[in-house]
């Protein structure tokens, strides 16, 4: 059967897959081409320029006084850009924010947004508008045949598919847009800069991206911030039309202290900032700021305040963490993507988008040029009939006094045009005086002079380029300024400082109970004696460290844990389990801890007698659930947790639950990164079966004594008593006198 068969006449059969497949393709052509980005030409997306010929249309100019938004709108709406009223009305407002466009094609009057919130503009009921001055480079030359027409949606009017834009807009107040599998993302530039740029182009085609930048060095943001990506990253990514660029707030140092933010980089809010900035203080993780405040208005548009808590606080210090961590830093994607002369959307060089734009506006003067050099031409044609008309005054008139139809007359006595002598016929009568005749000569003796001047221009690429240059350096004259985001490619990394660096460096005692209960006490001064605990627990260890250090934790299992030393709660109650703010194993429980910053070395110890020197950096984990640094076995125990001095002569004093004491010189002890250790007091086997095990241990500088703690009973033994405890690594020591065998703790006593 026919796969037509059963269908209506004139109708086409096509497979699906086919069909979808072009429709999409001729919807993500739409998208391209006629909506998302902007044309090499003149910059400008097809609702922009719509909107800008609309405004001049309705005779907007800069010189006129404004109208309203939404005559501005209905006109671009029922007339070239059948869409949304919102979405264009947006597109208006863009274009006349001077915070969203380096050069605003657009001078409104009312509430267009501010840059806190761009979108918060009035409707357009309620707003003015009228182009800007710098409009004028893209309309300047419309009427004078420098572009093609194309008849709006409805066909009733026609509309430019370009406008003959003097500058390189595109550069100027760049664009972003996403389309159908390609974005653009175009920074805005200087004016002059660019200018500069083209000018060295138009002089030495063959130059090279880096010598361009010679003359373009960066973006040019409207907000002022300061440019920090090194110079080498910015040639790459004019070389290869792709980067990006990252902008730092500007501030200053006031002579009362406070920190001054007075540019933001593009699209931030300094509400937000602000907001960003008291987030960190309520997190106790800025007690450097005391206060901000937002002191911007119309004389500084851009003043955030930062009060610092005192004079000794260092803005070098606390800036580049805030750059870091507010959007007081932020990084902009560059894709210099356009759609070319040719029609297609293409990712482009520096050199590339400037080269393809000279040759558009190249091609822009030369159309100007003939246009104009045929009105001329035309003009002359006309003055020369005239001229005829003069000299043979007296025939003319009677020729049309005698003629019904006087023109083929005209045209057949002195050899005239249908041009020429239409021309004669629509004289007045006044304009027959001598006194017109000298007007006509010195008329035709200007126009004359204007085409040969045209010509030479036409046929000479020398005269052609010095025009350009002329015109580029007077526009750039009219509508240029100075750069405001000031380069600074050497400026330092922002970076996220250590919180513990944040903080006062104040004296706090460290309390960790039997049940594994945390809390701290501001100063060193405290008794933990005086400490009350909960029903069944007691003291198991107090630690002397400060507000902006870390205390690790060991617990039975042999890992390790970090806690900030200013978070930990106060002593005056029972504080805080620290199981709330780590995940030990089930099971397991606390036996020490120790301050990170008090030494350089640490010896951890087992139950089982082994154990090893570490540095302070395996200590360190960010882990709530810590890390193993001490391998156990399973009838085995870590046990403590010791700083180590860094000094000559330390010892260490090892006792076993039988009574034995053990004296070790510190370098006997291996140092590891993590691991079981070696075996530093030799338990026979029978003993450890009989369940003899590591109870206590101590470290001893040199002429340090020692306290043997035996339930209510201590017997103090001086360095020189200790020496007769000194052993070699592995052994099992000697035993303490009686009484003293059931080692409760061991004491150092300072020599």
């Amino acid at each position: 059967m026919s796969t037509n068969e059963g269908l209506l006449d004139g109708t086409e059969s096509r497979p699906l897959a086919e069909f979808t497949e072009k429709a999409y393709l001729d919807y993500a052509m739409s998208v391209i081409l006629d909506r998302a980005l902007p044309h090499i030409g003149d910059g400008l997306k097809p609702v922009q320029r719509r909107i800008v010929y609309a405004m001049s249309e309705l005779g907007l100019a800069a010189a006129s006084k404004p109208k309203k938004s939404a005559r501005t709108v209905g006109d671009v709406l029922g007339k070239y850009h059948p869409h949304g009223d919102h979405a264009c009305y947006e597109a208006m407002v863009l274009m006349a924010q001077p915070f969203s466009y380096r050069y605003p094609l657009i001078a409104g009057q009312g509430n267009w947004g501010s840059a806190d919130d761009p979108k918060s503009f009035a409707a357009m009921r309620y707003t003015e508008a009228k182009l800007s001055n710098y409009a004028e480079v893209l309309l300047f030359e419309l009427g004078q045949g420098t572009v093609d027409w194309l008849p709006n949606f409805d066909g009733t009017l026609e509309e430019p598919t370009l406008l003959p834009a003097r500058v390189p807009n595109v550069l100027l107040n760049g664009a972003s847009g996403i389309a159908v599998g390609m974005a653009t993302d175009i920074p805005p530039h200087n004016l002059r800069e660019v200018v500069a740029a083209c000018m060295h182009l138009l002089e030495h085609p063959k130059a090279t991206t880096a010598e361009l930048c010679e003359h373009l060095p960066a973006p040019d943001y409207p907000t002022g911030a300061s440019i920090v990506t090194p110079r080498e990253e910015l040639l790459a990514m004019y070389e290869n039309g792709h980067g990006s660029v990252r902008l730092r707030a500007r501030w200053t140092r006031e002579k009362d202290g406070d920190i001054v933010v007075t540019a933001l980089p593009y699209q931030s809010s300094g509400d937000r900032i602000l907001a960003q900035i008291a987030a960190q203080m309520s997190g106790k993780k800025m007690p450097m700021i005391e206060d901000l405040r937002d002191e911007s208005d119309h004389e500084n548009p851009t003043r955030l305040v930062i009060v610092p808590r005192s004079n000794r606080v260092k803005s070098e210090e606390v800036m580049p963490h805030l750059f870091a961590t507010t959007d007081l830093e932020r990084s902009y994607r560059v894709n210099l993507n356009t759609i070319g002369l040719d029609g297609r959307p293409r990712v482009k060089s520096l050199k590339g988008i400037l080269a393809e734009w000279l040759e558009f506006r190249r091609m822009t003067i030369v159309r100007r040029l003939e246009h104009r050099l045929d009105k001329v031409e035309k003009r002359l044609h006309i003055l020369d009939g005239l001229l005829v008309a003069f000299l043979n005054i007296d025939e003319v008139i009677a020729i049309i006094r005698k003629h019904d139809r006087p023109k083929p007359q005209l045209m057949k006595r002195f050899k005239l045009s249908d041009a020429q002598a239409e021309a004669i016929l629509e004289l007045k009568l006044r304009q027959l005086a001598r006194l017109e005749e000298t007007k006509l000569r010195a008329e035709q003796e200007e126009l004359e002079k204007e085409r040969d001047g045209i010509r030479k221009t036409l046929s000479s690429r020398t005269r052609l380029k010095t025009l350009m240059r002329k015109e580029l350096a007077a526009d750039a004259e009219n509508h240029g300024d100075e750069r405001r985001s000031q380069l600074v490619p050497n400026a330092p990394a922002a970076a996220v400082l250590d919180e513990t660096r944040l903080l006062p460096s104040d004296p706090l005692t460290a309390v960790l109970s039997q049940g594994g209960w945390i809390r701290a006490a501001k100063g060193h001064d405290l008794s933990p004696d005086s400490l009350s605990f909960r029903t069944g627990d007691g003291l198991l260890q107090a630690i002397r460290t400060r507000t902006n250090h870390t205390v690790a934790l060991l617990d039975s299992t042999g890992r390790i844990y970090n806690v900030a030393a200013h978070g930990l709660p106060s002593a005056r109650g029972y504080g805080e389990p620290v199981s709330g703010r780590t995940s030990p194993p089930a099971g397991s429980r606390f036996v020490s801890l120790v301050d990170v910053e008090s030494a350089q070395s640490f010896v951890l110890l087992a139950t089982s007698g082994h154990g090893f020197v570490t540095n302070a950096a395996a200590l360190s984990t960010r882990q709530r659930g810590g890390k193993q640094l001490l391998t156990t076995a399973n009838d085995t125990r870590a046990l403590i947790l010791f700083g180590v001095p860094d000094e000559l002569g330390v010892r260490i004093a090892l006792a076993t639950s039988e009574g034995y004491l053990l004296l070790l010189a510190m370098e006997a002890v291996p140092r590891l990164a993590r691991g079981k250790g070696v075996r530093l007091v030799g338990i026979p086997p029978k003993a450890r079966q009989a369940g003899e095990v590591l109870t206590a241990a101590a470290i001893l500088r040199a002429g340090d004594g020692l306290r043997v703690e035996s339930g209510q009973r201590h017997k103090k033994l001086s360095a020189g008593e200790l020496d007769e405890y000194a052993r070699e690594r592995g052994q099992r020591g000697l035993k303490l006198p009686r009484g003293f065998r059931n080692v409760s703790g061991l004491v150092v006593n300072e020599g």
